[in-house]
């Protein structure tokens, strides 16, 4: 081979490795298509099977530049999204090829492929053992990581002996790859810990910083408990941490500080110059006098982590500067922790992804230590453009922030919230208002009247949480606000949000109260004759004094006060007994819902509610009262001192902006529901997708313990295919046990479990008769494969090795979704999450009917309406990741169909292909 060949294969990096070429295959694939094809698209012929067949016969030349011209666009396939699975018996004959180019290539789509074509790849187990003494380092490590890629437990001797070498090869590329092999070789068989274990030990003193954060990174898989192995490498790790790879400094940050929580002293004291001894005293020191005590001293090695660690809050990565403050928030003294304040709103610039999960961080940081965040309080204020989730974030912080010195300032800022057309935020407002107001006592008179007060605004869901919270606010101390109960009693008439409405759409005035501001209604009525009856006797001058107040434009603030808590119990009389006399002598003295006395009975608000109160009472009268309401719209003197009242919750500016409009019956949509109904867009809607009940449930069972084998005790289970009770990522088995011989069987249970897959045991059986029967539940996790389950199966007296394997079919959940829905999600799903097949059709197993039951019977599939009488779809979602399983059958003719799978989950995938192409060939 010609040596610019060979320069250019030996000075290629790990990145231009790890991405196969797939720049190259794409720039062959654009001159393809810029070629004048015959096609729409050439590279779209990748895909097919006569393109598949050309390179199948290229891949096959004795010519090196037609197998590599053959796998750079293989490469540029799989970089592309598409399938290249079948070609895999082509590419794989030439893992032997003495062209560097060509190996490099191959190795890099066996990597892909080894675990889906186990079978072919055991046939070139030969071949990667050549491999791993390679000159080429590349070429070392892609055989070691084939290799490790192939998941048969035959190969474990072979693939722990090539860990072993590797580990101690010249190249740190090829020890990182033994590194990452680790955890490969530990999950396919855990028994191999002691010895990797000891690789790990080896790899920790390795100096190289490429091998760092791989070498951790098993540690953290195999072995996280052997602190020991860290002590004599930690000033190491600590001195090469700023020149690791970003993802390696992550792990190693991580891993750091578990070792400095467990090994360190805190530096958590409230004065940072008392003793240590504070969190480990002994006898002696205790009886030294307290003015003797020795000052708190930082470790060296803790210091030396605090230091390295600092300049990583300046990477560029969010994720390392992440890690470094969940360091410096556990272990650093807090007079230092006001760094990472600082990086934490640094990052308040990045994508919105990154952002959310900061601030989910400083919410959570902020209840703790609100001082830390107090100084950067603006840069925590809600923008117009930030998501309902961001939102949200940023209130509760400030929320957390809030103190006597800046409450005034947040309320202000609440006050704009309110506002927001977006009604979840609203509604989150409201409830933020009402935290300030439980948890800073000198505000919470300021928050009432202010919530109080949004009793009035027109937009319901502002309404029915503001009557949440002031409830929840009086039930703190309903004795001190006798008259705000009252008032509220009232306008419990004039509330129409759904909530607070029946069936009818009428407002619901008895039970209003399915939220007790007082016992009873009879309690409310008493209160409000007992508060009347002191004043009976000057009833007819009160009357007079009553149309003075509402009419007079020169009452001093005080007398407002005055009157605004004097009114209640007196309006509430009159609205009972004496509401049409009102309408023909007071006029506009009528003020029956009392919803304007809070702010001292301004006369707008008296326009507002006199309105709505004439229209929903009587229709007739209507203009009379609006006619007498414009007259006092003429009298604006009492406007400034009816925003005097509100303080620091100016919230009045709701019902000033908009004019009063009269409502002529609550009804179940309010004005401002329907304005937002009218904004919404059907243009795009998004697909319905929705979980649905088996419809076919098969009766095969499986055997779980034979009667021989379990000394009478039998053992069979099966799939009741519905979603099971004990967790959402469960599979649902039931067991049923049968005891064929003469004696009872005690304490039937599972007593240890041999797999690392989570499983709800079903409880335990106290005792089985003879000939006696019983069925239990249980449910598994399985991570949407097929590995086997195992456990022990115990009785009083002896113990079972069982194990529970599901046929792929019973991983999936039945789907319902739309045909449109189904052509949308599976184009979605192209190129390598796709799997196809040509399958032959039993003549008897044709009909329509006959796939659709066929199909149902073996996988839990849901069925998906058809346009086509030859194309049947099938939808299912896994069980534990939710991703969704289409499945499409096209009768073709000669008795032939084409069987065609799209998922994610390309493995399961493939998997599920294999169990149903013989179900239409078979009788």
């Amino acid at each position: 081979m010609s040596g610019s060949a060979s320069n250019s294969s030996t000075s290629l990096t790990y990145n231009d490795y790890s991405s196969g070429g797939g720049g190259e295959g794409a720039e062959l694939a654009q001159e393809a298509t810029a070629g004048g094809s015959s096609t729409p698209s050439a590279f779209g012929l990748f895909s097919s099977e006569k393109k598949n067949e050309d390179l199948k016969q290229m891949l096959e030349s004795n010519k090196d530049s037609s197998k590599l011209e053959a796998m750079k666009r293989i490469v540029g396939m799989i970089s592309a999204g598409k399938n290249a699975s079948e070609l895999f018996p082509a590419v794989v004959k030439n893992v032997a090829s003495k062209n560097l180019e060509i190996k490099k290539l191959v190795y890099v789509y066996l990597v892909r492929y080894a675990e889906e074509q186990q079978d072919l790849a055991l046939l070139s187990i030969a071949t990667f053992q050549r491999g791993l003494k390679d000159p080429n380092q590349l070429i070392r490590a892609s055989a070691l990581r084939v290799l490790s890629s192939i998941r048969v437990p035959i190969i474990v001797p072979i693939m722990m002996l090539a860990i072993k070498e590797a580990s101690a090869d010249l190249s740190p590329y090829v020890r990182k790859t033994a590194a990452h092999a680790i955890q490969k070789l530990y999950s396919l068989d855990p028994e191999q810990k002691d010895m990797l274990i000891e690789v790990i030990e080896k790899l920790l003193k390795d100096k190289s910083t490429l091998v760092a954060g791989s070498v951790v990174m098993a540690f953290e898989e195999v072995c996280p408990d052997r602190i020991d192995l860290i002590h004599k490498n930690y000033r190491k790790l600590c001195n090469l941490l700023v020149d690791v790879e970003e993802w390696g400094q992550v792990v190693i940050i991580h891993m750091l500080t578990r070792y400095a929580r467990a090994q360190f002293i805190s530096p958590w004291t409230e004065d940072e110059s008392e003793d240590a001894n504070k969190f480990y005293e002994s006898d002696e020191e205790n009886e030294k006098p307290s003015d003797q005590k020795k000052p708190y001293t930082m470790d060296p090695d803790h210091r030396l982590l605090l230091r390295n660690t600092k300049p990583l809050l300046q990477s560029r990565n969010a994720a390392v500067v992440m890690a470094v403050v969940q360091l410096y928030w556990h272990v650093a003294p807090k007079s230092e922790t006001i760094t990472i304040a600082k990086s934490l709103v640094r990052l308040l610039r990045s994508p919105r992804e990154v952002q959310y999960i900061v601030l989910q961080n400083i919410a959570t940081m902020s209840i703790q230590r609100k001082g830390l965040f107090e100084p950067f309080l603006k840069s925590f204020y809600v923008l117009s453009t930030d998501p309902t989730m961001i939102k949200t974030l940023k209130l509760e912080i400030m929320t957390n922030l809030a103190t006597e010195a800046n409450i005034s300032t947040l309320l202000r800022e609440f006050q704009t919230y309110v506002k927001s057309q977006d009604k979840q935020f609203a509604a989150a407002t409201i409830q933020a208002i009402g935290r300030c107001a439980t948890n800073i006592s000198a505000v919470t008179d300021t928050c009432l009247n202010g919530l109080v007060y949004l009793l009035s605004n027109r937009d319901d869901v502002v309404v029915a949480e503001s009557v949440v919270v002031i409830k929840n606010l009086l039930q703190t101390q309903p004795s001190q606000h006798g008259e705000i109960i009252k008032h509220l009693a009232k306008l419990l008439d004039k509330i129409t949000a759904t909530t607070w409405t029946n069936s009818a759409g009428k407002p619901k005035k008895e039970k209003a109260t399915k939220d007790k501001f007082y016992s009873s209604e009879e309690e409310e009525e008493e209160d409000n004759e007992s508060a009347a009856s002191s004043d009976e006797e000057s009833g007819s001058e009160e009357d007079s004094d009553d149309q003075e107040d509402s009419s007079s434009e020169e009452d001093s603030s005080s007398e407002e006060e005055k009157s605004s808590h004097e009114e209640y119990p007196k309006k509430g009389k009159k609205t009972r007994n004496d509401s049409e006399s009102d309408d023909e002598n007071n006029g506009n003295a009528k003020q029956s819902d009392g919803s304007s006395s809070l702010s001292s009975g301004g006369s707008s608000e008296s326009d507002s509610s006199s309105e709505s109160g004439e229209d929903s009472e009587s229709e007739p009268e209507a203009p009379r009262n609006v006619t007498k309401s414009k007259k006092t719209e003429s009298k604006p003197a009492k406007e400034p001192a009816r925003k005097k009242d509100i303080s620091l919750l100016d919230l009045d500016d709701f019902n000033d902006v908009l004019p009063p409009v009269a409502l002529s019956k609550p009804a179940i949509l309010s004005p401002s529901l329907i304005s937002d109904l009218q904004g919404l867009t059907l243009s795009t809607p998004s697909p319905v997708i929705n979980v649905c009940m088996p419809s076919f449930v098969p009766s095969k069972t499986h055997e779980l313990l034979h009667r021989m084998s379990g000394k009478g005790l039998a053992a069979q289970y099966y799939f009741p295919r519905h979603p099971c009770i004990f967790g959402a990522q469960m599979v649902s088995v039931q067991i049923t046990f049968n005891n064929s011989s003469d004696k009872e069987i005690e304490d039937i249970h599972i007593e240890e479990r041999k797999s690392d897959l989570k499983m709800h045991l079903f409880s335990p059986v106290d005792s089985l008769e003879p000939e006696g029967s019983i069925t239990v539940s249980m449910g598994i996790d399985f991570c949407d494969s097929t590995q086997t389950a195992s456990f022990q199966l115990c009785t009083k007296d002896d113990r079972f090795s069982v194990a529970i394997q599901p046929p792929t079919g019973e991983l999936l959940l039945p789907v319902t979704m739309s045909e449109t829905d189904f052509k949308k999600e599976q184009a979605k799903l192209t190129g390598m999450n796709e799997s196809s097949a040509t399958i032959t059709v039993s003549p008897h197993n044709s009909t329509p009917q006959v796939v659709v039951q066929k199909f149902l019977a073996a996988a839990n599939l849901g069925v998906v309406p058809s346009g086509q009488n030859n194309v049947h779809r099938f939808a299912a979602k896994t069980v534990h990741s939710g991703s969704l399983m289409l499945v499409t059958v096209e009768l073709k003719e000669g008795s032939t169909a084409q069987l065609i799978i799209n998922t994610e989950k390309t493995v399961i995938g493939s998997v599920l292909l294999r169990e149903l192409k013989p179900v239409l060939s078979q009788g």
